[in-house]
Order: structure tokens, then C-alpha cells, then sequence
């Protein structure tokens, strides 16, 4: 891929670049700069021009699911037990 080519880039993206570079231009900023500077933030702002896989980002969200899941378990019985000794419930 040719430096420049925004081929890899999603249509989401695209429409962000352009609707920063009319916000620079308009500002005063000549247009070359304004289409750098607007890359540059969708750059920042996404990552890149990187087009997550639909399995990529399915296997991502499950395992942080799971992970949240297991850190509101209490460890053990005993854990539980302690807690419930604390606050005068037994």
C-alpha cells in the first residue's frame, strides 16, 4: 500500500477526517495542512487504519466479559464468611 493510501481505512473514518478538515478550514488553516492535521486526529483518535475482524472483535468483548464476571465472585466460602462476621450478621 502506497504512503497516502486510505484505502484501509473504514467509511466511519473517512467521514471523520473530512468533517475535521472542513472544521480546520474553516478555521483559516490552508487545506493541505487541514487534510494532514485531520488524519492525524482520526490517526489518534482510532488507532489507525486498521480494520478489526468481526472474530477479532468477538473474541475481545468475551473475554472481557468473563473477566469482569470472575472479579465480582467472592474467592471462597470463607472470604464470604469474614465479610458477614465483619458486619454483625452471624
Amino acid at each position: 500500500m502506497p504512503r497516502g493510501d486510505k484505502s484501509a481505512y473504514t467509511s466511519k473514518q473517512k467521514r471523520q477526517a473530512a468533517h475535521i478538515e472542513e472544521s480546520y478550514e474553516e478555521r483559516g488553516v490552508p487545506k493541505d495542512e487541514a487534510e494532514q492535521r485531520a488524519w492525524s486526529t482520526v490517526n489518534k483518535q482510532t488507532g489507525g487504519g486498521k480494520k478489526r475482524s468481526a472474530s477479532h472483535k468477538t473474541a475481545n468483548s468475551v473475554s472481557r466479559s468473563s473477566t469482569a464476571q470472575q472479579s465480582k465472585k467472592p474467592s471462597s466460602k470463607s472470604d464470604h464468611t469474614t465479610l458477614e462476621h465483619s458486619r454483625g450478621q452471624l
